[in-house]
């Protein structure tokens, strides 16, 4: 979508303000269009000439640069951050820092526990991985809130 913006003076400020937005869906169709050409011209062998650490380089660099819409990740540089420097998120005016910093290490072992079985050599442990992620639900549901107020739990979890 495009939008039609126009910009007024107030009192020795510029505000933008969108007047109208024209929907256009040519841009999503494209693109899944090339990728779709890209799926049945570049997968059976141009792919064998793009070196392995490059494919890696560029997964890498897709994982990093998306790292920060990733809520975890935000609440992980937030016990690295004093509090008075937090930004203002909606779960922090909602939620003391120390149920935020007790939510976060419960998660981060959750993740520790997935990732090491995951990349662990034992073969029958990856097998087990749908199971674990299953296991997870009664601990969400059960264990965390004996830990944290449902409350607080509602403005760390909730759809924001």
């Amino acid at each position: 979508s495009s939008g039609i913006n126009a910009e007024y003076g107030e009192l020795g400020y510029v505000k933008e303000i969108i007047v109208r937005v024209r929907e256009t869906r040519v841009t999503t169709l494209v693109a899944n269009l090339l990728v779709l050409v890209s799926l049945f011209a570049l997968v059976p062998k141009p792919l064998e000439y793009i070196p392995i650490p490059a494919l890696y380089g560029v997964l890498l660099f897709i994982a990093i640069s998306s790292l920060s819409d990733f809520q975890l990740w935000e609440r992980v540089l937030l016990m690295l951050t004093e509090q008075n420097l937090y930004p203002p998120i909606h779960y922090i005016r909602k939620v003391p820092q120390k149920a935020v910093h007790t939510f976060t290490a419960l998660q981060l072992v959750q993740l520790a526990v997935l990732c090491g079985l995951s990349f662990s050599g034992i073969p029958y442990l990856k097998m087990l991985f749908p199971f674990i992620i299953i296991g997870l639900i009664p601990i969400r549901k059960f264990l965390i809130p004996k830990a944290i107020n449902e409350d607080h739990l509602e403005a760390l979890d909730g759809a924001h």
